[in-house]
This record gives structure tokens, sequence and C-alpha cells, in this order.
């Protein structure tokens, strides 16, 4: 005959408020440290919202210091243009060979002057959201012979030339002409100035994805692969004995980037020394947040 098997103990009364006590006092220990938990994820958000903040002021107060130190410029850059073109027509009486030159030398670097300020008070304006887009309905011939007229007078270089492409397959776009343009002129500036003979051709074209690309390629100086990445970026320029001869502040592309992003659209370039480079902008065939907003 088998033993009959064994019941467990019951525990009694005092055992189980033992336990019970027990798990309280687990409770709340893991309570006491899921308040202490919380408090530091608190106390962590409150320094990230205090470091936002300080950052937001930080470029709060670059960008009203780059408008306000632009604007300021403006007055004595307009006045050495005008003293140097009255100088370069005669008014005060005729000039020597070397002073037409060195005139000449003044106008051109305050000509470099201006556009920098232009471009740092536009970077200013971009940065504090205070750039609108205005799109409207426009058709590439009038971009292009509007760009066209606009580089004539500084084409001089007889072994240059500047070539417009006649748009094929484009449509009429909607979007920001003078923010278009602004950024072409910046692309043909830079490759008039790194082009010392053959062409810069500015083309346009329709991609499959419905994006209209515009491209400037030159048959200049080129570019090596290790700075194609840095070349959209604040104040970059590269350093060439070429870069260094022909001045400059790195913004125009940085802020050609910020403008092609407000038009929905992005940059890029290919480049290879000693053949030349292709800088592009695609953007949308329309804006329609824009449109219909």
């Amino acid at each position: 005959m088998s033993a009959p098997a064994s019941v467990p103990d019951t525990p009694t009364r005092e055992e189980l408020l033992a336990q019970l006590a027990a798990s309280r006092l687990d409770v709340e220990s893991l309570r006491s440290e899921l308040d202490e938990t919380n408090r530091g994820v608190l106390a962590l958000y409150a320094e990230l919202d205090a470091q936002a903040d300080e950052l937001r002021q930080a470029t709060e107060l670059k960008s009203r210091f780059l408008a306000y130190m632009s604007h300021e410029f403006r007055t004595p850059i307009g006045s050495v243009l005008s003293i140097a073109r009255l100088l370069l027509d005669r008014v005060d009486g005729p000039l020597t060979d070397e002073q037409v030159r060195q005139v000449k030398f003044i106008q051109e670097t305050s000509v470099e002057f201006s556009d920098m300020v232009n471009d740092l008070l536009d970077l200013a304006k971009v940065e504090a959201g205070r750039i609108d887009i205005s799109p409207d309905w426009f058709e590439m011939v009038d971009l292009f012979a509007a760009l066209r007229g606009m580089f004539k007078p500084v084409l001089t270089n007889p072994d240059l030339q500047l070539v417009f492409e006649e748009p094929q397959d484009v449509p009429k776009l909607f979007s920001d002409d003078r923010k278009l343009a602004q950024i072409l002129r910046n692309f043909i500036s830079n490759a008039l100035k790194f082009t010392t003979k053959g062409e810069v051709r500015v083309s346009a074209r329709r991609r499959e994805d419905g994006m209209v690309v515009f491209s400037v390629a030159d048959t200049g100086i080129g570019i090596a692969s290790e700075f194609h990445h840095a070349m959209f970026k604040d104040f970059n320029q590269i350093d060439s004995p070429i870069q260094k001869r022909l001045r400059g502040t790195g913004l125009g592309l940085s802020l050609s980037k910020k403008l092609a992003e407000l038009l929905g659209g992005t940059v890029g370039l290919t480049s290879e020394p000693g053949v030349g480079s292709t800088f592009f902008v695609a953007i949308p065939a329309g804006v329609p947040e824009v449109q219909h907003g």
C-alpha cells in the first residue's frame, strides 16, 4: 500500500502578513526609484529646453547682427561706387592710364564687397525665416534672356563664352523666378570667376520625376572630390592658389542651397580637377503648397 501524498504546509497568518509587508516594501522601493527617474527626466527636459532657448536667442542675435552690419555697410559701399563712377566718367578731369587701372580696381573690389553684403543680408533673412516665396508663372526663355543681359557687360574675356541653351521640353514653371535667378547668378558668377578659357553653359531639362534641373557647366579648374561635401557650407573656400587669388566669402553657394530648399528643391555638383564643374539646382515645376495657400 503506497504512502499518502504529502500536503504542503499552509502559510500561517503571520507569514502571509510578513510576505505582504515585504511586497509593500518592494513596491515602495520601486515607486521611489520611478519617482527619482521621473525627476531626472524632468530635469533633463528642463535643461534641454533652456539650451534650446539659448540656441534660439544666439541664432536670433546672429541674424540681427548680420542684418544690422549689412545695412550699415551699404551706405559707404554705395558712396565708393558712386565716386569711382564719377572718376571714370572724367567729371573732374582726365585720368592717366594708371589712374584708370587703380579706379577700376577700387570699383571691382567694391562690387565684390557689395555682393558679399547682399549675401550676408539674405542669409540672415533666411535663417530668421524672414524671406517669403512669391511664386508666379514664368517661361524659361524669359529667365535666360534676363540672365544673359545681366552678364553681358562682364564678359570681357575673348577666350571665354557664356552659352544659354534653348530649353527643350521644359514646361512653364510656377515658382519664384527671382529666387531661382539668384541661385543661377551665383552659379554663373563662380563659373566665370574660375574659368579662364572655354565656356560656361547654362541649360534646363525636365527629369522623369517631374523636377526641372538647371545646370551651369564650365570648363574651369574643377574641384577635387574631397571638397565636394563642403561646397555648400557657410564661408567655405577651397585651399588652392587660384582660390586665394580670386577673392570670395563662400556665402553664395550656401545661400543658394537655402534658397533652393525654400523652393522645394535641392542643389548639387559634379566636378573633376582640370576638366571643369557642373553646379545644378533641381526644383519642382510648381509650388502647390504656396499656390493653393
